[in-house]
């Protein structure tokens, strides 16, 4: 009895799951109040990368993008802004960078640059970063860079997670009865 009604709740588990998986990921959508950069670097000649010049505040782009990727399982991660070279672009200035995680299926990292704040940069020398774009003046660049995956792939990772998991219970399982027999 036991056994079936194990192998019922991993059937429900797995299904779920694959409904999880096969569901479409929410497209970032274009920073409200903010412009549109067309610079070099910020279109086009990186995948899935888009910038935007904006007088908000970080908090404010924090909560108006964990708006659009909201769920139970996104995880919020902040990452040291030295690795924003790594991720996005290598000339990248950064002040911080967030990343949010649907896992099996995307990352959105969150880069935002704010001239006044740069801890790279002197105090008296900060002024010479000032973000001018198309003849106006803004406190934060913001970028963003996702990292989509294709649905077999997040089937595919998932699958294999899941056995790993499975045979490490088995293996511990198994050491315990040899322990305890």
């Amino acid at each position: 009895m036991i056994k079936k009604v194990i192998i019922f709740l991993f059937c429900c588990f797995n299904i779920f799951a694959i409904i999880y998986l096969i569901s479409p990921v929410p497209t970032p959508p274009d920073l409200v109040n903010s412009i549109k950069s067309d610079e070099p670097g910020d279109t086009v000649q990186l995948k899935n990368v888009s910038a935007y010049y904006t007088n908000m505040t970080r908090t404010e782009v924090m909560n108006f993008y964990k708006a659009y990727y909201s769920g139970p399982f996104r995880i919020i991660i902040n990452h040291p802004p030295e690795k924003s070279k790594e991720i996005i672009k290598d000339t990248i200035q950064s002040y911080y960078l967030e990343e949010y995680v649907l896992p099996f299926k995307e990352s959105l990292y969150i880069n935002g640059f704010e001239w006044e704040n740069d801890v790279f940069t002197k105090p008296e020398q900060r002024s010479k970063n000032k973000l001018i774009f198309k003849g106006k003046e803004y406190k934060t660049k913001i970028t963003l860079r996702t990292f989509p995956t294709s649905i077999p792939r997040r089937i595919f990772a998932f699958l294999i997670t899941e056995s790993v998991v499975i045979f490490g219970l088995y293996t511990y399982k198994s050491f315990l009865n040899k322990k305890h027999g």
